[in-house]
């Protein structure tokens, strides 16, 4: 038998090429590796972490964006447990591992014991995909947060944070960061909104965007106006607008649990087409 060697590396500019070669093999799933291969060319002055490579012989197969975020791309067993034993020998530390389920598993089944005990699991994430206009009626009054307007959407972005993640975004220090994340989405066009009277009554931002698809993150309806179909509608109108100006696909993931927000996604459009996992530390 002829063995092919193996082995994982530091991935840098001029890797670039190789890099986007693996993301394609799903752009959609691999959106947030994608766009940041894009805008910081693998230079981790940049990336603000490292993105590794798991090569076989002289091809790379497989990718980790190892930052806030460990992100493994087209993860194969062998790339996982070599990805596992290096974050868990080099110190390497992220407040999130997330991806495609059986690659978040994976990488987990390597760090157990390793790592911190997570303060959450989310095995269960419906990944969901937009690829035309929702047949609903969009919400007219969703259009593009402004930056007169940051002040009014900030407390409604930290309120979202908190409710879904289960911690403030402010704590540590972290406020400073966080409102400039905040104001830099809206000055990129990424923020959407309904404003009433200075009150974020729905919102929703893109995270992260590529030739070939965009992530949607952050959607918030205020909880007193829950129930009214604001999300469906509003997301339809958030839809819309990317589909003709930011990228050809929509994707997001969802808690499975979230029954309410999941049934307003299906009636703006969107269809489950994989499951995505989260480890929170």
């Amino acid at each position: 038998m002829v063995r092919t060697s193996q082995s994982l590396r530091v991935l840098g500019p001029a890797d670039v090429g190789a890099a986007l070669e693996v993301i394609r093999t799903d752009p959609v799933v691999n959106v947030f590796a994608d766009y940041r291969t894009r805008i910081t060319q693998l230079d981790t002055r940049w990336l603000g972490g490292e993105m590794w490579g798991y090569l076989e012989g002289e091809q790379l197969v497989s990718l980790c964006h190892v930052g806030a975020n460990m992100v493994p791309v087209n993860a194969t067993p062998e790339a996982s447990r070599a990805f596992a034993d290096r974050a868990s020998r080099s110190g390497a530390k992220s407040s999130t591992i997330v991806g495609p389920s059986e690659d978040v598993e994976r990488l987990w089944a390597g760090l157990e014991g390793h790592w911190a005990t997570p303060r959450e699991f989310r095995w269960d994430q419906p990944h969901l995909v937009a690829r035309q206009r929702p047949e609903i009626d969009a919400d007219p009054a969703v259009r593009r947060t402004t930056k007169d307007e940051a002040a009014d959407l900030y407390p409604a972005c930290v309120a979202m944070y908190t409710e879904e993640v289960g911690v403030s975004p402010e704590v540590d220090g972290g406020r400073d960061l966080y409102r400039a994340r905040v104001v830099q989405l809206i000055s990129r066009g990424w923020s959407f909104s309904r404003i009433e009277d200075g009150e974020v009554v729905f919102k929703a931002e893109v995270a992260c965007a590529t030739p070939s698809a965009c992530q949607i993150q952050g959607v918030y309806v205020a909880p007193e106006r829950r129930g009214e179909g604001l999300c469906a509608a509003g997301m339809a109108a958030v839809i819309g607008t990317c589909l003709d100006e930011i990228a050809p696909v929509v994707s997001l993931y969802v808690n499975a649990h979230n029954v309410a927000a999941r049934a307003a996604y299906r009636r703006a459009g969107f269809e489950q087409t994989g499951t995505f996992a989260t480890i929170m530390f």
